[in-house]
């Protein structure tokens, strides 16, 4: 069974740091672009942060820009975003997802076929 699983979510003082893990398994990561998504309560999904899967190019949302990295592990078959100077804006459910099928990433949903359950940030103090 193809799946993506998130974790590294927690609650964080503002300032604070989080990394989360997205973790593979029934497909392998290295070759295709992963999303970093979020969603708070009452707003829509909208990208966090992507890695291609031709030549690992990055992007970022404006907010998180010089705040967030995204990287990717490929023996361990996971992709991580890390997270700095968080800010109770950041607080949201994030979700990582895959697109197969193209080799540079983007921020469109549609663009991505498998999901996983998301983890919950949040950031107060």
């Amino acid at each position: 069974q193809e799946q993506l699983v998130e974790s590294g979510g927690g609650l964080v003082r503002p300032g604070g740091s989080l990394r989360l893990s997205c973790a593979a398994s029934g497909f392998t990561l290295d070759r295709y672009s992963i999303g970093w998504f979020r969603q708070a309560p009452g707003k829509e999904r909208e990208g966090v942060s992507c890695i291609g899967g031709y030549d690992s190019s990055t992007d970022f949302a404006d907010s998180v820009k010089g705040r967030f990295t995204i990287s990717r592990d490929n023996a361990k078959n996971t992709v991580y975003l890390q997270m700095n100077n968080l800010k109770p804006e950041d607080t949201a459910v994030y979700y990582c997802a895959a697109d197969r099928f193209r080799d540079f990433c983007s921020f469109y949903l549609y663009e991505y076929d498998t999901w996983g359950q998301g983890t919950q940030v949040t950031v107060s103090s």
